[in-house]
C-alpha cells in the first residue's frame, strides 16, 4: 500500500504595508531655515553699499537668530535622546553646533517611491476591468439560467425534469415538480424575480396537492432537493426585500407538511438507519429492493432536518435525523472509512466496498458540514462529528490518494474489496466534491489568509488544503483532457505497476492526455456540479483567480456543446467526440447547483459567506445555527 503523499506545509507571509503618500508640508524648523536663508541672501545684496553701523546691526540680528535656532535644536535632541537612550546625550551636546549646520545644509530626506499617476490609473483600471469581467461572466451565467428555465417552463412545467430535445417533461423523482423547487433559490440569489415568482406561485398552488396524492419517492433525493429547496428559499425570501410572488410562510408550511411524511423513513425502521423509500400519500416507508440503504443517503439528510427544527421550533425533525450519525459513530470503520452500504434491519454496514464516489460521497461531506452548521455547539455536543471527519480524511490520505503517471495528477481511488484488497485507480466525477469539503474543514469557511493571521490552521489543516488544491486541479484536468472540454462521469488513471488501459479523452494537446483513461461506458456527462462547487469554495478560501478561469472554461464548454436553442441544456452521451452525442435530459441539479455555483464563483465574497452559511449537498444554502437562538 502506498504511503501518504508528502504535502508541503510552507506558507509565505507578505508585507502588505502601503507606501505613504508624499506630503507637501514641511517641518517648522525646515521652513525657518529656508526663510533665514532667503533673508540672508537678500541682505547680502543690500550690504554692498551699507554703512559700517548698519552692517554691525545686521550681524547682531543674525546672531540672535542663530541663538534661537540652537535653542530649538537642543529641545529636538533632548527628545531624540529619550528615544535612543541616555548613553548618547554627551556626544549630542558636544556636536550640537555641527549638527545644526549640517541639518541646515542637508538635502530633504528621500521618501519611499510612489507609483506615477499614470501607473496608478492603470492599476485602478485593471482592477476595475477584472471586476467588470467577473460581472459580465456572472451575467452570462444568469442568462444561461434564464435560458434553461425557459425551456423547462415552455415544455415541462410541473414535471420533475425537462427533455430539451424532445421538448417534453418527465417525472423521474416522484412527480413533485423537482426542477421548480431546485431552481427557486437560484432565482432568488440571481435576482431573477420573474422566475422566482413563477416558481413560488406554482408551489403555493400545487405542491401540497402533489405531496398528498403522490406515491413512492426516494427519501434522500426528496430531502435534499425538495425539502432543502423549500427551506433555503424560505430563508432567502424573508426580510425587507423578500421576493414578489414568493411567500416564505407558505414555503415553511409546505416544508413541514412534506417532512412529516418523510419522517416515516425513520419511524418505520427497526434501527436508527432509515428506510430508503417513502410512500407520501400513506406516510409509510419501506426498504429498497435488496433491503440495503446507501451509506451516503442515510447520512445526508441531517442539515435539512436540523434546520427545519431550528426555524419551526419543533425538535423532532433534527432529533430523528441525528440518530443516524450518532449510531454510525459506534460502528467499526477502516481508518475512518466506511463501506457504501448499510442495513436498516441490522444497523450494520454491509460489504467492504470503500469509495468516495457514488453511495459513499456525501457521508463524508455531511460529517464536516453538519459540524459547521452547529456553530455554538461544535466543541461540545457535536465534537464527535469533527473527530469522525478528521479520522476519515487521514484514512483518505493514507489508503486512497495516489499519483498518476507520467505527469503526477493527484487522485482518489477506490477499495472495492476493502483495505486488504486491490486498489482501483477509478475516480467518479462525484468525488470532486472533496476539494471543497477539505478546504471548508481546514478553515471553517474563513479565507486562508484570515485563518493564518489568527493562527487557526494546524499542520494537518495545511496538509488538507494542499490536497484540496491538488485534487481540484485533477478535477479540472478531467474536463480539459476531453475533446469537448467536459468531464466524463468516471475516469481511470495510469499508475505505476497498474494494469488499467484504455482510450484517452481525445484532446491530444492536453499535458495529461496519457494520465487519464476514459472507458466507453463512462464517457457521458450529466451537467454535474461537483467540480464547479469546489472551484467556488476554493476561490473563496484561497483567493486565487485561477479557479475563476477554470470555472469559466467549463461554463464555455457547457454553452458550446450542451445548450439547446429552443430552451434548456442537455446531458451528453460522449464527451470525447465532436460533435458529442446528446442524451435529451436536463437534470434538476443543473439549475439548482451547477449554474448557482458558477454564478457565485464570479460574484462578491460577501454574498452567502462560507463562515455564515452552509450549503447542503444540492447547493441549497442554510444559515448556521446558533444554539442560543433556539
Amino acid at each position: 500500500m502506498s504511503k501518504s503523499l508528502p504535502y508541503s506545509m510552507r506558507d509565505v507571509d507578505y508585507d502588505n504595508a502601503k507606501f505613504r503618500h508624499r506630503s507637501d508640508s514641511r517641518s517648522p524648523h525646515h521652513n525657518l531655515m529656508i526663510t533665514q536663508a532667503l533673508i540672508t541672501s537678500n541682505r547680502r545684496s543690500q550690504c554692498t553699499n551699507c554703512s559700517l553701523g548698519k552692517f554691525l546691526m545686521l550681524l547682531m540680528v543674525f546672531g540672535l537668530t542663530y541663538l534661537l535656532v540652537t535653542h530649538q535644536s537642543s529641545n529636538t535632541f533632548a527628545s531624540n535622546g529619550l528615544q535612543n537612550g541616555a548613553a548618547n546625550k554627551e556626544d549630542k551636546r558636544e556636536n550640537r553646533g555641527d549638527n545644526v549646520i549640517r541639518r541646515f545644509w542637508r538635502k530633504p530626506p528621500r521618501l519611499p517611491p510612489q507609483l506615477p499617476p499614470n501607473v496608478m490609473h492603470n492599476v485602478s483600471s485593471n482592477l476595475d476591468a477584472d471586476k467588470s469581467e467577473s460581472q459580465l461572466r456572472q451575467q452570462k451565467v444568469k442568462d444561461a439560467f434564464i435560458h434553461a428555465w425557459s425551456g423547462y417552463r415552455n415544455y415541462a412545467m410541473g414535471y420533475d425534469e425537462l427533455m430539451p430535445l424532445s421538448q417534453r417533461g418527465v417525472d423521474g423523482l416522484g412527480g413533485l415538480g423537482a426542477t421548480i423547487i431546485d431552481a427557486l433559490d437560484t432565482a432568488l440569489i440571481m435576482g431573477a424575480e420573474d422566475i422566482a415568482s413563477e416558481a413560488g406561485t406554482w408551489i403555493e398552488s400545487h405542491l401540497i396537492e402533489r405531496i398528498n396524492g403522490k406515491g413512492q419517492v426516494n427519501f434522500f433525493e426528496t430531502t435534499i432537493r425538495v425539502l432543502g429547496g423549500l427551506l433555503s428559499a424560505h430563508h432567502l425570501s424573508i426580510g425587507e426585500k423578500g421576493s414578489k410572488g414568493v411567500n416564505p410562510q407558505v414555503l415553511l408550511e409546505v416544508a413541514k407538511h412534506l417532512a412529516d411524511r418523510l419522517l416515516s423513513a425513520f419511524t418505520s425502521s427497526p434501527t436508527a438507519i432509515p428506510f430508503s423509500d417513502v410512500v407520501l400519500h400513506d406516510s409509510a416507508a419501506h426498504p429498497a429492493p435488496g433491503g440495503l440503504s446507501s451509506t451516503s443517503e442515510v447520512a445526508t439528510v441531517q442539515l435539512e432536518f436540523n434546520y427545519l427544527s431550528e426555524i419551526s421550533g419543533d425538535p423532532k425533525y433534527g432529533l430523528e435525523a441525528m440518530k443516524v450519525l450518532e449510531h454510525m459513530r459506534t460502528l467499526p470503520k477502516v481508518e475512518g472509512l466506511v463501506p457504501i452500504y448499510i442495513s436498516p434491519h441490522s444497523g450494520h454496514f454491509s460489504g467492504e466496498n470503500i469509495r468516495l464516489g457514488s453511495r459513499g460521497d456525501s457521508y463524508y461531506e455531511y460529517l464536516i458540514k453538519v459540524w459547521i452548521q452547529q456553530k455554538d455547539s461544535r466543541d461540545t455536543k457535536f465534537k464527535y462529528l469533527y473527530e469522525m471527519y478528521t479520522e476519515a480524511m487521514r484514512g483518505v490520505r493514507h489508503l486512497l490518494v495516489r499519483k498518476s503517471i507520467p505527469k503526477g495528477l493527484v487522485f482518489v481511488g477506490e477499495l472495492p474489496y476493502g483495505s486488504k484488497g486491490a486498489f482501483s485507480p477509478k475516480m467518479d466525477h462525484l468525488v470532486c466534491f472533496l476539494p471543497g469539503a477539505l478546504a471548508l474543514g481546514a478553515t471553517k469557511g474563513l479565507t486562508k489568509k484570515k485563518a493564518m493571521e489568527n493562527n487557526l490552521l494546524s499542520a494537518e489543516d495545511l496538509e488538507n488544503l494542499k490536497l484540496a488544491e491538488d485534487l481540484a486541479k485533477t478535477c479540472f484536468e478531467m474536463y480539459s483532457v476531453t475533446s469537448t472540454g467536459l468531464s466524463p462521469e468516471i475516469a481511470y488513471f495510469h499508475i505505476e505497476g497498474g494494469s488499467e488501459g484504455g482510450p484517452d479523452g481525445g484532446n491530444k494537446s492536453s499535458e495529461y492526455v496519457n494520465d487519464i483513461i476514459i472507458k466507453p461506458n463512462d464517457r457521458h456527462n450529466l451537467l454535474r456540479p461537483e467540480t464547479v462547487e469546489s472551484l467556488f469554495v476554493l476561490h473563496r478560501i484561497m483567493e486565487d483567480p485561477k479557479y475563476r478561469e477554470w470555472g469559466w472554461q467549463i461554463f464555455e464548454a457547457f454553452e458550446k456543446y450542451t445548450k439547446v436553442e429552443s430552451g434548456g441544456y442537455t446531458s451528453l452521451d460522449d464527451v470525447t467526440t465532436i460533435p458529442p452525442y446528446k442524451r435529451d435530459k436536463m437534470e434538476t441539479f443543473f439549475l439548482g447547483e451547477t449554474l448557482k455555483y458558477l454564478y457565485l464563483l464570479f460574484g462578491e465574497n460577501n454574498i452567502l459567506p462560507l463562515d455564515k452559511f452552509v450549503f447542503n449537498t444540492e447547493a441549497h444554502p442554510f444559515p448556521l445555527i446558533n444554539s442560543s437562538s433556539g
